[in-house]
């Protein structure tokens, strides 16, 4: 990982994260981070580049960003730790919850499918003997 007081360009961050430069700056766009502007330049800090961090987990965790922007802004509420730690808690929590639920639907809907799979596979191989049979 880079040094932590080191200004970063856009393409260092790229290469990084696995990040397209059209990711950094949409998530600028949507204020999720500031990097310093030098001229033309990003240059992104280690504030940006944790909350980046941030970001891409709590998109792999299947946060909207919306939900990610709140998690982000309560670091920004002062030393209200405590209340910063049960409102990421309580978030979590639901979403582990959603995810869980998805996770069991989807598991209905294979069992679903592969029993549809086999009765049609069976359907076939039977009807291709009857009429080898028939022949």
């Amino acid at each position: 990982m880079p040094n932590s007081d080191r200004l970063m360009t856009i393409r260092e961050m790229c290469d990084t994260y696995q990040v397209t430069p059209r990711t950094l700056r949409f998530y600028e766009a949507k204020e999720l981070l500031s990097p310093v502007r030098d001229g033309q330049k990003r240059l992104f800090t280690h504030r940006d580049r944790a909350r980046l961090t941030l970001i891409l987990r709590g998109k792999r965790f299947g946060f909207s960003l919306e939900e990610i922007r709140q998690l982000l802004e309560l670091y920004h509420v002062g030393d209200q730790q405590q209340t910063q730690l049960s409102s990421t808690l309580s978030i979590a929590r639901e979403r582990l919850a959603d995810m869980v639920h998805q996770r069991d639907e989807l598991t209905l809907a294979i069992e679903d499918l592969s029993e549809q799979i086999d009765w049609v596979a069976k359907t076939l191989a039977s009807t291709a003997e009857t009429k080898d049979a028939a022949e």
